[in-house]
C-alpha cells in the first residue's frame, strides 16, 4: 500500500484553477480533476466528517460547525473532540486492511482524542486570569515543543481574524513536511486555509483573490515537489466553493421583533437566552438551525423564514432527511439561504447594546459562525495604534478587551453553505483515478480516498 498525502485546498474550486494556479493546473493536466458537489451545509466541520466517514450528517451528526445542546441549553461552535464524529475514519478503515496503517492529521477538524497517530491542532490556553494565549494541541503531546522549536510559534492570528493570511498555510505545510520528515506517515491530511480569508472578505469576482491563487498555488507546488521526491502520492481537495454575497439575513432580529427571543441584560448589554427563548437560530454561513422551545409557534416560525429575502429554502423533521440532516443535533426548522445571501447571528437593535464578545474575536461565544471577524472596525480612529497598546497590556499582565471588530455584516462579500448552481463553484478533487461521470457526491469522495490510498 502506498503513502499518500490529501491537501485540502478550503476555498479551491473547479472554476479558481487554472492561470493563476499553474502548478495545480500542470498537476490536473497528469491526473484528473472532478467537481465535487458538496454535502449540505458546505461547511468546514460538516465536509471534513463526510470525507473521512463517507456518511452524511444523519449518520455522522456532524450538521454545521455549531449547534445547540438541548440537554445542556447551550450553544457550541468549533469544538475539537473527535468523539463528536459518528462513524468509521478512512485511516481506521484502511488499518483494517493493513495493521499498522499510519496517520498524520495536520490542522483537519476534530482533530483532538482521535485515533490517528499524530496530529496538531489550534488550542489557545486560557489562564484563569481571563488571558487568552495562542497555541497549538498537538498528540502525542512531546511534539508540541518539539515542532516550536524548529519551526517556530504557529502564528496563530494569521489563522483567523483581521490579520489571516498566507502565513498561517505556509506554517502549516512546513509542519506536513516536519511530519513527513519525522515519521513518514502512511497517510497525512494537511488543511491549507488561505483562500478561505479573502474570498469572504472581498468575493470570488475581486481581481484580488488572484494574489491568493498565486500564493497558495506556490505553497501547493512546493509540497507537491516534495512529497513526488518521497515517493508519496498527491491528492488535492477542497470542502465548498464559495461565491458572492450581497445580503446578510437576521433571522433572531425578525424572531425578537414577533416577542420569540428572550434578552438577558448583563452589564448593560443585551445576550441572548437560548434556553429561555421561544424560537432562535444558530447560524453558519448560508445555512441556519432554528431551535423551537415553544412548538406552538412552530407553523409561525417557519412563515417568517419564508417570508425573508434570501431564504430559499426550510426543512422540517419530515423531510431534512432528504438534505441528510436528520439528526438529534440539527434544528427543528433548517433554513438555507441563496447563493448570494448569508445569514447573521445579530439579535441586537442598537449596537450600544451588542455583547462586549461582539466586537471581538471570539468564535466560542457567538450565537453563530461570524466572518465579519475578518475585518478591523473602520469607525475606529488609530485602531492599530489601539491594537498595539492592548497587546502592550497583554504582555504586562494587565485585563484588556480587543474589541475591535465592526457591526457591520454588509462587509462581507463572500460566503458558503448553500449548494451553488454552477459546478465552477462547487468543490473539487484532484488526483490519479478514474471517474464515473461529470461529478460526484460528496459522500462517495470517501470512497475515491480509500481507492487512492489502496
Amino acid at each position: 500500500m502506498g503513502r499518500t498525502a490529501i491537501l485540502n485546498i478550503v476555498g479551491l474550486t473547479p472554476g479558481l484553477v487554472g492561470g493563476h494556479t499553474p502548478n495545480i493546473q500542470r498537476f490536473v493536466e497528469k491526473t484528473a480533476l472532478i467537481p465535487v458537489r458538496p454535502v449540505l451545509p458546505a461547511v468546514t466541520c460538516t465536509a471534513q466528517s463526510t470525507y473521512l466517514t463517507g456518511k452524511s450528517p444523519s449518520d455522522h451528526g456532524i450538521v454545521a460547525n455549531g449547534w445547540f445542546d438541548r440537554q445542556l441549553s447551550e450553544h457550541h461552535f468549533w469544538k475539537q473532540s473527535n468523539h463528536l464524529v459518528g462513524g468509521e475514519k478512512i485511516w481506521e478503515t484502511l488499518r483494517k486492511k493493513t495493521p499498522g496503517y499510519t496517520c498524520a492529521k495536520m490542522f483537519w477538524w476534530f482533530n483532538m482524542y482521535s485515533s490517528a497517530d499524530w496530529s496538531i491542532t489550534p488550542r489557545p490556553m486560557y489562564p484563569s486570569d481571563g488571558r487568552k494565549l495562542f497555541d497549538v494541541y498537538a498528540y502525542p503531546l512531546s511534539i508540541r515543543d518539539d515542532i516550536k522549536n524548529d519551526l517556530g510559534d504557529f502564528p496563530f492570528p494569521s489563522f483567523w481574524g483581521p490579520a489571516a493570511g498566507i502565513k498561517s498555510s505556509q506554517w502549516i505545510a512546513a509542519s506536513a513536511k516536519w511530519i513527513e520528515d519525522k515519521q513518514s506517515p502512511d497517510l497525512n491530511l494537511v488543511y491549507l486555509p488561505h483562500l478561505d480569508y479573502n474570498l469572504q472578505r472581498r468575493g470570488p469576482s475581486d481581481s484580488y483573490i488572484e494574489k491568493d491563487l498565486l500564493e497558495i498555488d506556490e505553497i501547493v507546488g512546493d509540497l507537491i515537489e516534495y512529497y513526488s521526491t518521497r515517493g508519496v502520492q498527491v491528492l488535492l481537495l477542497s470542502e465548498y466553493g464559495i461565491t458572492d454575497v450581497n445580503k446578510p439575513i437576521y433571522p433572531n432580529r425578525e424572531f425578537r421583533d414577533k416577542g420569540w427571543i428572550e434578552i438577558k441584560d448583563e452589564i448593560g448589554l443585551e445576550l441572548l437566552d437560548c434556553g429561555a427563548s421561544k424560537a432562535f437560530a444558530i447560524t453558519d454561513h448560508q445555512v441556519s438551525h432554528i431551535y423551537i422551545n415553544d412548538k406552538s409557534i412552530e407553523g409561525d416560525v417557519r412563515k417568517v423564514l419564508e417570508s425573508l429575502d434570501g431564504v430559499s429554502k426550510v426543512y422540517d423533521k419530515d423531510n431534512r432527511s432528504s438534505v441528510g440532516l436528520d439528526h438529534s443535533r440539527s434544528g427543528d426548522l433548517i433554513a438555507f439561504s441563496d447563493e448570494e445571501s448569508w445569514f447573521s447571528y445579530y439579535h441586537w437593535f442598537d449596537d450600544s447594546k451588542a455583547p462586549d464578545f461582539a466586537r471581538c474575536v471570539d468564535v466560542h461565544r457567538k450565537y453563530g459562525y461570524d466572518p465579519v471577524e475578518l475585518f478591523l472596525d473602520p469607525t475606529q480612529p488609530l485602531i492599530k495604534g489601539r491594537i498595539a497598546l492592548n497587546l502592550l497590556k497583554k504582555k504586562l499582565g494587565l485585563r484588556m478587551l480587543m474589541d475591535v471588530i465592526p457591526l457591520d455584516a454588509g462587509l462581507v462579500k463572500g460566503s458558503h453553505g448553500s449548494l451553488p448552481n454552477s459546478r465552477d463553484d462547487w468543490a473539487v478533487l484532484i488526483g490519479d483515478f478514474d471517474a464515473d461521470g461529470d461529478f460526484i457526491e460528496a459522500t462517495d469522495v470517501h470512497a475515491y480516498l480509500l481507492q487512492a490510498c489502496g
